[in-house]
Protein backbone atom coordinates (compact mmCIF):
# COMPACT_ATOMS: atom_id res chain seq x y z
CA UNK A 1 0.00 0.00 0.00
CA UNK A 2 2.87 2.39 0.82
CA UNK A 3 4.59 1.67 -2.52
CA UNK A 4 1.35 2.33 -4.42
CA UNK A 5 0.91 5.67 -2.65
CA UNK A 6 4.47 6.66 -3.48
CA UNK A 7 3.90 5.87 -7.13
CA UNK A 8 0.81 8.14 -7.15
CA UNK A 9 2.73 11.01 -5.54
CA UNK A 10 5.63 10.68 -7.93
CA UNK A 11 3.25 10.65 -10.91
CA UNK A 12 1.56 13.84 -9.70
CA UNK A 13 4.94 15.54 -9.22
CA UNK A 14 5.97 14.58 -12.77
CA UNK A 15 2.71 16.02 -14.17
CA UNK A 16 3.28 19.22 -12.19
CA UNK A 17 6.83 19.58 -13.52
CA UNK A 18 5.62 18.97 -17.08
CA UNK A 19 3.00 21.68 -16.79
CA UNK A 20 5.52 24.13 -15.37
CA UNK A 21 7.83 23.42 -18.30
CA UNK A 22 5.07 24.00 -20.82
CA UNK A 23 4.21 27.36 -19.27
CA UNK A 24 7.82 28.47 -19.36
CA UNK A 25 8.20 27.57 -23.01
CA UNK A 26 5.05 29.47 -23.93
CA UNK A 27 6.28 32.56 -22.04
CA UNK A 28 9.56 32.43 -23.94
CA UNK A 29 7.90 32.12 -27.26
CA UNK A 30 5.71 35.08 -26.47
CA UNK A 31 8.67 37.17 -25.47
CA UNK A 32 10.54 36.20 -28.59
CA UNK A 33 7.55 37.05 -30.63
CA UNK A 34 7.29 40.46 -29.00
CA UNK A 35 10.91 41.24 -29.69
CA UNK A 36 10.79 40.16 -33.30
CA UNK A 37 7.52 41.83 -34.24
CA UNK A 38 7.44 44.55 -36.97
CA UNK A 39 4.98 47.43 -36.89
CA UNK A 40 4.72 47.50 -40.61
CA UNK A 41 3.07 44.05 -40.90
CA UNK A 42 -0.53 44.52 -39.72
CA UNK A 43 -1.65 41.04 -40.61
CA UNK A 44 1.02 39.50 -38.38
CA UNK A 45 0.02 41.80 -35.46
CA UNK A 46 -3.49 40.51 -35.68
CA UNK A 47 -2.21 36.95 -35.55
CA UNK A 48 0.07 37.80 -32.62
CA UNK A 49 -2.79 39.29 -30.64
CA UNK A 50 -4.80 36.17 -31.21
CA UNK A 51 -1.91 34.04 -30.06
CA UNK A 52 -1.39 36.28 -27.02
CA UNK A 53 -5.00 35.96 -26.03
CA UNK A 54 -4.80 32.23 -26.39
CA UNK A 55 -1.60 32.19 -24.33
CA UNK A 56 -3.14 34.27 -21.55
CA UNK A 57 -6.12 31.98 -21.44
CA UNK A 58 -3.85 28.94 -21.36
CA UNK A 59 -1.68 30.49 -18.64
CA UNK A 60 -4.72 31.24 -16.54
CA UNK A 61 -5.84 27.59 -16.83
CA UNK A 62 -2.36 26.31 -16.00
CA UNK A 63 -2.13 28.40 -12.84
CA UNK A 64 -5.55 27.17 -11.79
CA UNK A 65 -4.42 23.61 -12.41
CA UNK A 66 -1.21 24.32 -10.48
CA UNK A 67 -3.18 25.60 -7.50
CA UNK A 68 -5.39 22.53 -7.68
CA UNK A 69 -2.31 20.33 -7.93
CA UNK A 70 -0.80 22.17 -4.93
CA UNK A 71 -3.88 21.45 -2.90
CA UNK A 72 -3.80 17.85 -4.08
CA UNK A 73 -0.11 17.62 -3.10
CA UNK A 74 -0.97 18.92 0.41
CA UNK A 75 -3.69 16.34 0.72
CA UNK A 76 -1.32 13.71 -0.58
CA UNK A 77 1.32 14.76 1.98
CA UNK A 78 -1.22 14.45 4.79
CA UNK A 79 -2.32 11.09 3.48
CA UNK A 80 1.35 10.14 3.06
CA UNK A 81 2.00 11.05 6.76
CA UNK A 82 -1.00 9.00 7.83
CA UNK A 83 0.12 6.14 5.61
CA UNK A 84 3.66 6.33 7.10
CA UNK A 85 2.21 6.24 10.62
CA UNK A 86 -0.02 3.30 9.68
CA UNK A 87 3.00 1.66 8.08
CA UNK A 88 4.98 2.11 11.35
CA UNK A 89 2.11 0.55 13.31
CA UNK A 90 1.95 -2.26 10.80
CA UNK A 91 5.69 -2.81 11.11
CA UNK A 92 5.39 -2.85 14.95
CA UNK A 93 2.52 -5.31 14.78
CA UNK A 94 4.44 -7.33 12.22
CA UNK A 95 7.43 -7.48 14.60
CA UNK A 96 5.13 -8.51 17.47
CA UNK A 97 3.47 -11.10 15.22
CA UNK A 98 6.90 -12.42 14.22
CA UNK A 99 7.87 -12.72 17.91
CA UNK A 100 4.61 -14.48 18.69
CA UNK A 101 5.22 -16.74 15.70
CA UNK A 102 8.65 -17.60 17.08
CA UNK A 103 7.14 -18.29 20.52
CA UNK A 104 4.44 -20.41 18.90
CA UNK A 105 7.06 -22.36 16.96
CA UNK A 106 9.00 -22.87 20.21
CA UNK A 107 5.87 -24.05 22.01
CA UNK A 108 5.05 -26.33 19.07
CA UNK A 109 8.54 -27.84 19.38
CA UNK A 110 8.01 -28.33 23.13
CA UNK A 111 4.60 -29.86 22.54
CA UNK A 112 6.04 -32.19 19.94
CA UNK A 113 8.73 -33.27 22.42
CA UNK A 114 6.11 -33.74 25.16
CA UNK A 115 3.95 -35.68 22.73
CA UNK A 116 6.90 -37.91 21.91
CA UNK A 117 7.54 -38.43 25.65
CA UNK A 118 3.88 -39.17 26.22
CA UNK A 119 3.89 -41.69 23.39
CA UNK A 120 6.97 -43.33 24.90
CA UNK A 121 5.33 -43.39 28.36
CA UNK A 122 2.11 -44.70 26.82
CA UNK A 123 4.00 -47.54 25.19
CA UNK A 124 5.71 -48.28 28.51
CA UNK A 125 2.36 -48.13 30.34
CA UNK A 126 0.81 -50.51 27.86
CA UNK A 127 3.69 -52.92 28.40
CA UNK A 128 3.30 -52.63 32.19
CA UNK A 129 -0.45 -53.13 31.80
CA UNK A 130 0.13 -56.35 29.91
CA UNK A 131 2.56 -57.50 32.61
CA UNK A 132 0.03 -56.51 35.31
CA UNK A 133 -2.75 -58.44 33.58
CA UNK A 134 -0.50 -61.48 33.38
CA UNK A 135 0.38 -61.06 37.08
CA UNK A 136 -3.32 -60.68 37.98
CA UNK A 137 -4.15 -63.91 36.19
CA UNK A 138 -1.30 -65.63 38.01
CA UNK A 139 -2.38 -64.25 41.40
CA UNK A 140 -6.01 -65.22 40.75
CA UNK A 141 -4.86 -68.77 40.02
CA UNK A 142 -2.85 -68.73 43.26
CA UNK A 143 -5.90 -67.39 45.11
CA UNK A 144 -8.02 -70.18 43.63
CA UNK A 145 -5.49 -72.68 44.94
CA UNK A 146 -5.62 -70.95 48.33
CA UNK A 147 -9.43 -71.07 48.32
CA UNK A 148 -9.26 -74.80 47.56
CA UNK A 149 -6.85 -75.32 50.42
CA UNK A 150 -9.04 -73.20 52.74
CA UNK A 151 -12.11 -75.25 51.78
CA UNK A 152 -10.17 -78.42 52.54
CA UNK A 153 -9.20 -76.94 55.91
CA UNK A 154 -12.85 -76.08 56.67
CA UNK A 155 -13.84 -79.71 55.86
CA UNK A 156 -11.14 -80.97 58.27
CA UNK A 157 -12.36 -78.66 61.05
CA UNK A 158 -16.12 -79.23 60.53
CA UNK A 159 -16.16 -82.02 63.13
CA UNK A 160 -14.52 -79.76 65.78
CA UNK A 161 -16.91 -76.77 65.64
CA UNK A 162 -17.86 -76.99 69.31
CA UNK A 163 -14.26 -77.18 70.51
CA UNK A 164 -12.42 -74.97 67.97
CA UNK A 165 -14.77 -71.91 67.66
CA UNK A 166 -11.91 -69.44 67.57
CA UNK A 167 -10.28 -71.28 64.64
CA UNK A 168 -13.52 -71.15 62.59
CA UNK A 169 -13.85 -67.38 63.24
CA UNK A 170 -10.33 -66.75 62.03
CA UNK A 171 -10.88 -68.86 58.89
CA UNK A 172 -14.10 -66.92 58.10
CA UNK A 173 -12.13 -63.70 58.48
CA UNK A 174 -9.51 -65.08 56.09
CA UNK A 175 -12.19 -65.87 53.48
CA UNK A 176 -13.65 -62.35 53.78
CA UNK A 177 -10.22 -60.79 53.35
CA UNK A 178 -9.58 -63.04 50.33
CA UNK A 179 -12.78 -61.82 48.61
CA UNK A 180 -11.85 -58.19 49.26
CA UNK A 181 -8.31 -58.73 47.95
CA UNK A 182 -9.61 -59.55 44.43
CA UNK A 183 -10.51 -55.89 43.92
CA UNK A 184 -7.25 -54.55 45.35
CA UNK A 185 -4.45 -55.30 42.85
CA UNK A 186 -1.68 -53.54 44.79
CA UNK A 187 -2.28 -55.65 47.92
CA UNK A 188 -2.83 -59.06 46.30
CA UNK A 189 0.72 -60.31 46.87
CA UNK A 190 0.82 -59.14 50.51
CA UNK A 191 -2.62 -60.59 51.29
CA UNK A 192 -1.67 -63.82 49.51
CA UNK A 193 1.43 -64.16 51.73
CA UNK A 194 -0.72 -63.33 54.77
CA UNK A 195 -3.24 -66.01 53.82
CA UNK A 196 -0.46 -68.57 53.43
CA UNK A 197 0.93 -67.66 56.84
CA UNK A 198 -2.50 -67.77 58.47
CA UNK A 199 -3.28 -71.06 56.76
CA UNK A 200 -0.09 -72.57 58.16
CA UNK A 201 -1.02 -71.13 61.56
CA UNK A 202 -4.52 -72.61 61.24
CA UNK A 203 -3.09 -76.01 60.45
CA UNK A 204 -0.73 -75.70 63.40
CA UNK A 205 -3.64 -74.67 65.63
CA UNK A 206 -5.63 -77.60 64.32
CA UNK A 207 -2.85 -79.95 65.38
CA UNK A 208 -2.65 -78.17 68.75
CA UNK A 209 -6.44 -78.43 69.10
CA UNK A 210 -6.37 -82.16 68.42
CA UNK A 211 -3.63 -82.54 71.01
CA UNK A 212 -5.70 -80.40 73.42
CA UNK A 213 -8.72 -82.63 72.83
CA UNK A 214 -6.70 -85.68 73.74
CA UNK A 215 -5.50 -83.91 76.86
CA UNK A 216 -9.06 -82.87 77.77
CA UNK A 217 -10.24 -86.43 77.36
CA UNK A 218 -7.55 -87.54 79.75
CA UNK A 219 -8.54 -84.77 82.17
CA UNK A 220 -12.20 -85.77 81.87
CA UNK A 221 -11.25 -89.34 82.80
CA UNK A 222 -9.36 -87.97 85.79
CA UNK A 223 -12.35 -85.78 86.72
CA UNK A 224 -14.65 -88.81 86.52
CA UNK A 225 -12.39 -90.52 89.01
CA UNK A 226 -12.47 -87.46 91.26
CA UNK A 227 -16.26 -87.21 90.86
CA UNK A 228 -16.66 -90.74 92.09
CA UNK A 229 -14.52 -89.85 95.09
CA UNK A 230 -16.65 -86.70 95.57
CA UNK A 231 -19.82 -88.79 95.55
CA UNK A 232 -18.32 -90.86 98.33
CA UNK A 233 -17.49 -87.69 100.26
CA UNK A 234 -21.01 -86.35 99.61
CA UNK A 235 -22.50 -89.41 101.21
CA UNK A 236 -20.41 -88.67 104.28
CA UNK A 237 -21.42 -85.00 104.23
CA UNK A 238 -25.08 -85.94 104.13
CA UNK A 239 -24.63 -87.71 107.43
CA UNK A 240 -22.89 -84.61 108.82
CA UNK A 241 -25.75 -82.41 107.56
CA UNK A 242 -28.22 -84.62 109.37
CA UNK A 243 -26.21 -84.17 112.55
CA UNK A 244 -26.09 -80.40 111.98
CA UNK A 245 -29.82 -80.24 111.45
CA UNK A 246 -30.29 -82.03 114.74
CA UNK A 247 -27.97 -79.54 116.44
CA UNK A 248 -29.82 -76.63 114.75
CA UNK A 249 -33.13 -77.88 116.13
CA UNK A 250 -31.62 -77.99 119.58
CA UNK A 251 -30.25 -74.43 119.13
CA UNK A 252 -33.65 -73.14 118.04
CA UNK A 253 -35.21 -74.66 121.11
CA UNK A 254 -32.55 -72.93 123.23
CA UNK A 255 -33.27 -69.59 121.49
CA UNK A 256 -36.97 -69.94 122.10
CA UNK A 257 -36.21 -70.64 125.74
CA UNK A 258 -34.01 -67.53 125.89
CA UNK A 259 -36.74 -65.39 124.35
CA UNK A 260 -39.18 -66.68 126.93
CA UNK A 261 -36.75 -65.71 129.68
CA UNK A 262 -36.25 -62.24 128.10
CA UNK A 263 -40.00 -61.70 128.01
CA UNK A 264 -40.19 -62.77 131.62
CA UNK A 265 -37.40 -60.37 132.57
CA UNK A 266 -39.04 -57.50 130.69
CA UNK A 267 -42.25 -58.17 132.58
CA UNK A 268 -40.29 -58.19 135.81
CA UNK A 269 -38.70 -54.79 134.92
CA UNK A 270 -41.57 -52.60 133.69
CA UNK A 271 -39.71 -49.38 134.68
CA UNK A 272 -37.25 -49.60 131.72
CA UNK A 273 -37.45 -46.25 129.85
CA UNK A 274 -38.67 -46.21 126.27
CA UNK A 275 -37.14 -43.52 124.01
CA UNK A 276 -37.48 -43.19 120.23
CA UNK A 277 -38.10 -40.36 117.75
CA UNK A 278 -38.37 -39.79 114.01
CA UNK A 279 -38.56 -36.31 112.40
CA UNK A 280 -38.34 -34.53 109.05
CA UNK A 281 -36.80 -31.14 108.37
CA UNK A 282 -39.32 -28.80 106.71
CA UNK A 283 -41.54 -28.10 103.69
CA UNK A 284 -39.79 -24.80 102.85
CA UNK A 285 -37.71 -26.05 99.90
CA UNK A 286 -34.15 -24.70 99.73
CA UNK A 287 -32.29 -24.45 103.07
CA UNK A 288 -29.04 -22.46 103.01
CA UNK A 289 -26.34 -21.74 102.21
CA UNK A 290 -25.40 -19.55 105.20
CA UNK A 291 -22.23 -17.80 106.26
CA UNK A 292 -22.05 -19.57 109.65
CA UNK A 293 -23.12 -22.79 111.38
CA UNK A 294 -26.92 -23.07 111.67
CA UNK A 295 -28.70 -25.59 113.93
CA UNK A 296 -31.16 -27.67 111.94
CA UNK A 297 -34.61 -27.73 113.51
CA UNK A 298 -36.54 -30.77 112.32
CA UNK A 299 -40.04 -29.36 112.78
CA UNK A 300 -42.07 -32.28 111.34
CA UNK A 301 -42.31 -34.82 114.19
CA UNK A 302 -43.74 -38.23 113.36
CA UNK A 303 -42.56 -40.21 116.39
CA UNK A 304 -41.40 -38.84 119.77
CA UNK A 305 -41.75 -41.56 122.38
CA UNK A 306 -40.49 -40.20 125.68
CA UNK A 307 -40.62 -36.59 124.36
CA UNK A 308 -36.83 -36.40 124.35
CA UNK A 309 -36.68 -34.44 121.08
CA UNK A 310 -37.66 -30.73 120.94
CA UNK A 311 -38.82 -29.52 117.48
CA UNK A 312 -38.53 -25.87 118.60
CA UNK A 313 -34.78 -26.16 119.29
CA UNK A 314 -33.77 -29.19 117.21
CA UNK A 315 -32.06 -30.77 120.26
CA UNK A 316 -32.42 -34.34 121.58
CA UNK A 317 -31.92 -34.57 125.36
CA UNK A 318 -31.08 -37.95 126.86
CA UNK A 319 -33.59 -38.77 129.68
CA UNK A 320 -31.43 -41.55 131.23
CA UNK A 321 -27.91 -42.85 131.02
CA UNK A 322 -27.58 -45.40 128.24
CA UNK A 323 -26.47 -46.24 124.73
CA UNK A 324 -28.36 -44.41 121.97
CA UNK A 325 -28.46 -44.87 118.20
CA UNK A 326 -28.98 -41.90 115.84
CA UNK A 327 -29.54 -41.83 112.09
CA UNK A 328 -29.81 -38.93 109.64
CA UNK A 329 -30.46 -38.49 105.90
CA UNK A 330 -29.68 -35.29 103.98
CA UNK A 331 -30.69 -34.37 100.42
CA UNK A 332 -29.88 -31.59 97.96
CA UNK A 333 -30.94 -30.63 94.44
CA UNK A 334 -28.82 -27.53 93.80
CA UNK A 335 -25.27 -27.56 92.48
CA UNK A 336 -22.66 -27.32 95.24
CA UNK A 337 -21.93 -28.94 98.60
CA UNK A 338 -24.41 -30.41 101.04
CA UNK A 339 -23.41 -31.64 104.47
CA UNK A 340 -24.33 -32.22 108.13
CA UNK A 341 -22.41 -31.84 111.40
CA UNK A 342 -23.35 -34.06 114.38
CA UNK A 343 -22.78 -32.51 117.81
CA UNK A 344 -22.88 -34.08 121.28
CA UNK A 345 -23.30 -31.08 123.55
CA UNK A 346 -20.54 -28.80 122.13
CA UNK A 347 -18.40 -31.67 120.84
CA UNK A 348 -18.28 -32.35 117.11
CA UNK A 349 -18.89 -36.06 116.62
CA UNK A 350 -19.13 -36.30 112.79
CA UNK A 351 -18.79 -34.17 109.68
CA UNK A 352 -20.32 -35.65 106.52
CA UNK A 353 -20.54 -33.81 103.16
CA UNK A 354 -21.03 -34.48 99.47
CA UNK A 355 -20.85 -32.53 96.20
CA UNK A 356 -23.89 -32.35 93.89
CA UNK A 357 -23.68 -31.50 90.17
CA UNK A 358 -27.20 -30.01 90.15
CA UNK A 359 -28.81 -32.49 87.76
CA UNK A 360 -30.65 -34.75 90.22
CA UNK A 361 -31.58 -34.96 93.89
CA UNK A 362 -28.61 -36.47 95.71
CA UNK A 363 -28.57 -38.06 99.18
CA UNK A 364 -26.19 -38.86 102.00
CA UNK A 365 -27.03 -41.08 104.99
CA UNK A 366 -25.11 -42.08 108.12
CA UNK A 367 -25.60 -43.13 111.74
CA UNK A 368 -23.83 -42.96 115.07
CA UNK A 369 -24.08 -44.87 118.38
CA UNK A 370 -23.34 -42.74 121.43
CA UNK A 371 -23.11 -43.37 125.14
CA UNK A 372 -25.00 -40.55 126.86
CA UNK A 373 -25.75 -39.61 130.45
CA UNK A 374 -28.96 -37.96 131.51
CA UNK A 375 -29.03 -34.38 130.21
CA UNK A 376 -26.60 -34.83 127.29
CA UNK A 377 -27.80 -33.18 124.07
CA UNK A 378 -27.44 -34.23 120.45
CA UNK A 379 -28.25 -31.96 117.48
CA UNK A 380 -27.42 -31.52 113.78
CA UNK A 381 -25.83 -28.43 112.23
CA UNK A 382 -25.70 -27.14 108.61
CA UNK A 383 -22.07 -26.00 107.91
CA UNK A 384 -21.31 -22.64 106.24
CA UNK A 385 -21.68 -22.50 102.45
CA UNK A 386 -23.63 -25.79 102.43
CA UNK A 387 -27.27 -26.29 101.51
CA UNK A 388 -30.12 -28.80 101.70
CA UNK A 389 -33.37 -29.19 99.79
CA UNK A 390 -36.75 -30.34 101.03
CA UNK A 391 -39.83 -30.53 98.79
CA UNK A 392 -42.28 -31.91 101.35
CA UNK A 393 -41.37 -35.54 100.52
CA UNK A 394 -39.32 -35.83 103.74
CA UNK A 395 -35.91 -36.22 102.08
CA UNK A 396 -34.10 -34.83 105.17
CA UNK A 397 -34.78 -36.85 108.35
CA UNK A 398 -33.33 -37.19 111.88
CA UNK A 399 -34.17 -40.14 114.13
CA UNK A 400 -32.87 -41.95 117.20
CA UNK A 401 -33.69 -44.45 119.92
CA UNK A 402 -32.40 -45.79 123.26
CA UNK A 403 -30.76 -49.17 122.70
CA UNK A 404 -30.40 -50.02 126.38
CA UNK A 405 -29.94 -48.15 129.65
CA UNK A 406 -26.76 -48.32 131.71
Amino acid sequence: MFNCTMRVVLGLLLVLLGLCGSAAQQDGFTKVGEIGEFPETAARDTADESIEDTTKQTRHDIWAELRALKDTVSDVRVELYLLQRDNADLQTRLSSGERELLVSKFRVDLLEKENADLQTRLSSSESELLVSKFRIDQVEKENAVQETRLNATEIQTSGLKGKITDLQTRLSSSESELLVSKSRIDQLEKENADLQTRLSSSQSELLVSESRIDQLEKENAAQDTRLNATDIQTSGLKGEITDLQTKLSKSEEAIRASESRIDALEKQNPEKPKVAFYTALTDAGQVGPYNADVTLKYSKVFTNIGNAYSPSTGFFTAPVKGVYSFQFTAASYSKGYMGVLVFKNNQRIMYYEKSNDGRFVDYLTNSVVLELIAGDEVHLVLPPNHHLFESGNNHNTFSGALLFPL
